[in-house]
């Protein structure tokens, strides 16, 4: 492969990982904002059973061909729907009912990336390097100005609150799944891949689910409601995971995960728009360290 080539490669997992990425940041405020009206778990469920339907018909003729593949690697398959469909974001949804949108992003995307470099490193022993670590730190240096809105004093004062810890479990699983994608097996596709874990990851909550709907009871069918399974169900799943696995092919799991911290800049820009809150400096300055943190552990020394 030409130094071109592996440019122009290197650049399409880039571009694929911030378009998930600018999806993804819709998770945190749906989270939010159907705490009244969907309870987490079956939020969860009904995203991941409508995300195995759409699917569905694009695997029809070609998942008999790696029933073999799912038989043989089946914990591979269960440790990657699990943490990656059943855990990762029931767990957003149940923060979703202590902290608020931002918050959420922010731990979650401080959080993931560092476990996913680290993981990476034990289990696929893909090299740091030195430009990675200082990209990573000037990342996190963005978001957390970001989270103490400017003030040194208030980002001393933080305390973690329940919502926060859920959001800590959540990163950590979604990291676990950073790593076992990179693992898929070559010899299966992946829209099968990510039908397999869709639906096995439904499965996997429908007993929870059950325990829910007896517990807490159903949710209201209107189109508010079926509007956020819809985006999540199609845009922050078939779409968005399509797109992440496909980068974490490109980019490797450690690199790509860094990118996650792009989900709390445009949850911000989100909510500019769509909730008409004000932006200051302290978003902007945000934004520029965590481009700045991304273009450096981007770089490549040249062979």
């Amino acid at each position: 492969m030409t130094e071109k080539s592996s440019q122009n490669k290197i650049l399409t997992g880039i571009l694929l990982a911030v378009l998930a990425t600018i999806i993804w940041s819709g998770n945190f405020i749906i989270a939010r904002g159907v705490i009244n009206n969907i309870p987490p778990v079956t939020l969860a469920f009904y995203r991941w059973l409508l995300a195995t339907i759409i699917l569905l018909p694009f695997v029809w003729n070609t998942f008999n061909n790696d029933v073999g593949v799912l038989k043989r690697k089946f914990p591979y398959f269960l440790l990657a729907a699990v943490s990656g469909v059943s855990l990762f974001n029931t767990f957003v949804y149940i923060a979703g009912h202590y902290s608020d949108a931002i918050n959420m992003a922010l731990i979650g995307t401080t959080s993931s990336p560092i476990i996913s470099v680290i993981l990476a490193r034990i289990f696929l022993k893909e090299k740091i390097p030195f430009t990675r670590v200082i990209g990573m730190v000037i990342c996190i240096a963005g978001i957390l100005l970001l989270l103490s809105r400017g003030h040194l004093e208030t980002l001393l004062s933080l305390s973690f609150s329940k919502g926060d810890w859920w959001m800590l479990a959540a990163a950590f699983s979604f990291a676990v799944y950073n790593v076992s994608a990179k693992k898929k097996p070559g010899e299966m596709s992946s829209k099968n891949f990510l039908f397999i874990i869709f639906l096995v990851g439904t499965l996997v909550l429908f007993p929870f689910y059950l325990w829910e709907l007896n517990t807490k009871g159903g949710f209201g069918i209107n189109v508010s409601n079926f509007s956020a399974i819809l985006y999540l169900g199609l845009g922050a799943s078939v779409i968005c995971f399509l797109l992440w696995n496909k980068s974490i092919a490109i980019l490797g799991a450690g690199r790509a995960s860094l990118f996650g911290n792009l989900i709390p800049v445009f949850s911000t820009i989100e909510a500019v728009i769509i909730l008409n809150e004000k932006i200051n400096w302290v978003h902007i300055a945000s934004f520029v360290l965590v481009i700045s943190g991304l273009l450096i552990a981007n770089i490549q020394k040249r062979k």
